[in-house]
């Protein structure tokens, strides 16, 4: 499974976020949106938004830490 993160460094949801996949050891590529310019504006063009964090599991973006749906999908029992 692929997780990838994109975020910001002043964005605490994304703090919360990396905190929580640290927390259940799920592996993930923290991309730094503020940084990359061009993940930055690759994201824009698939969400439509400017929204942080954005999680992409496989294929399947989230807009915001939704730990409901990214419970789900990495299938994290809690």
């Amino acid at each position: 499974m692929t997780v990838k993160v994109y975020t910001t460094p002043a964005c605490p949801y994304c703090f919360t976020l990396k905190e929580f996949f640290k927390e259940n050891n799920v592996s993930f590529e923290d991309i730094d949106v503020s940084k990359d310019i061009k993940a930055r504006d690759e994201i824009i063009k698939k969400t439509g938004k400017m929204e942080m964090p954005v999680i992409d599991i496989d294929g399947e973006i989230i807009i915001g830490f939704d730990r409901g749906k990214i419970i789900k999908l990495l299938g994290i029992k809690e």
